[in-house]
């Protein structure tokens, strides 16, 4: 089966980093996403998603460091369901994303004034999801693009390949 999910959205709050009794760090946070669309009767509607999202490793640690409430990151990740009994003995469910990647979108990567981006951090999470924390995931340099952001690149799509 197929699991892969890629969200761009904003941190709701700020990171919560703990550690592993194997010493591997693991961070939580939320990610809320909104989509804008058109009503039936013509009027403008928006719809917020917010998502829970953990970080494992090197990423934990890196996102703990550098992102806080608010701050603007596209994840890419798997969907987990947590199932849990609340106090009253209730059972209770909820998703969340255990993030594999990470592109920090502000902080060093806001735009120029010229509207090219300079680059984001990006950090790409090697532990399997914090299954096997003795792997640390290494830092990758900031991803620069190889045009100068006013030549757009083609790009050959089959039309077979468009879900659509």
């Amino acid at each position: 089966m197929f699991n892969r999910v890629v969200m761009l959205g904003n941190l709701t709050r700020d990171c919560e980093l703990r550690y592993l009794p194997s010493g591997g760090a693991v961070c939580t946070t939320g990610l809320a996403t909104n989509r804008k669309f058109k009503k039936t009767d013509g009027s403008q509607g928006e719809e917020v998603c917010f998502v829970d999202i953990t970080f494992f490793g090197r990423t934990a640690e890196i996102a703990n460091q550098y992102l806080k409430r608010g701050s603007k990151v596209l994840v890419e990740g798997r969907l987990k369901l947590d199932q849990w009994s609340d106090q009253s003995g209730v059972k209770r469910s909820k998703h969340s994303i255990t993030v594999e990647s990470l592109q920090m979108i502000d902080g060093r990567g806001q735009q120029t004034d010229s509207g090219e981006a300079s680059s984001g951090g990006y950090i790409e999470n090697t532990t399997n999801g914090g299954y096997n924390n003795n792997q640390k995931a290494p830092y990758q340099k900031p991803v620069t693009p190889e045009y100068s952001g006013h030549e757009i690149p083609d790009i050959d799509i089959n039309d077979d390949e468009i879900p659509f």
